[in-house]
């Protein structure tokens, strides 16, 4: 079997979390806005539990016959269209919660933050975030409000480093590793944040 075969087109931040122990097959894996799947070729061939959420039926089911292409025993009710601000599963439900290249399409602050909480709230307490989205760390770009930007020919939800601080403090997280960007060809920024959840981790003040 090639590395490809393997580990599909995998994040390389991901690969790494992998590779260092932070994800194991042993844990029970969330991907809010799975897509095609991507980001979860290795766990599934390595019989992970897999929960997987996306608005995208196709890729919804793509992933679900995925799994059972491998032999990956996750039943197919933890396979769901949904967004990810409305996730159908219960608090805590996950060992590890991937959010890759999905929270930058937040309408708004309010959305963004409503899709942030909910990651967290399905993430167990002791639990791993992982999330990449596009910021405006090293860059700038042209305001549209409300915390959107245009960025080429769309408009995302932008973060920068004080805001991820600020959440991360609030939410009395621990970073795994410092923030990492990534500047693509002076076109957008990718940033890694990777949380782990306190223990006994307390929901933040109402506002926030």
């Amino acid at each position: 079997m090639t590395l490809q075969e393997q580990f599909g087109q995998i994040d390389i931040y991901l690969f790494d979390q992998i590779l260092r122990g932070n994800i194991t097959p042993a844990m029970r894996v969330l991907d809010a806005g799975c897509g095609f799947g991507r980001n979860l070729v290795y766990l599934l061939r390595e019989g992970c539990e897999v929960l997987a959420v996306d608005t995208n039926a196709g890729a919804v089911e793509r992933v679900r016959m995925m799994a059972d292409s491998f032999g990956n025993l996750s039943p197919a009710e933890n396979f769901r269209v949904a967004p990810v601000e409305q996730m159908p599963f219960h608090d805590a439900v996950a060992d590890v919660v991937i959010c890759s290249a999905v929270l930058h399409f937040a309408r708004s602050r309010e959305h963004f933050l409503a899709m942030f909480h909910e990651v967290w709230r399905v993430l167990r307490p002791g639990g791993l975030l992982f999330c990449r989205l596009a910021s405006r760390i090293g860059m700038e770009f042209e305001p549209r409000g409300d915390g959107v930007y245009r960025v080429g020919d769309s408009h995302w939800f932008l973060v920068d480093e004080p805001m991820l601080l600020a959440l991360t403090r609030e939410h009395k997280a621990q970073l795994v590793d410092p923030l990492k960007t990534t500047i693509v060809q002076n076109s957008r920024c990718m940033t890694t944040w990777v949380l782990r959840k306190a223990a006994a981790a307390c929901r933040p003040a109402a506002g926030h």
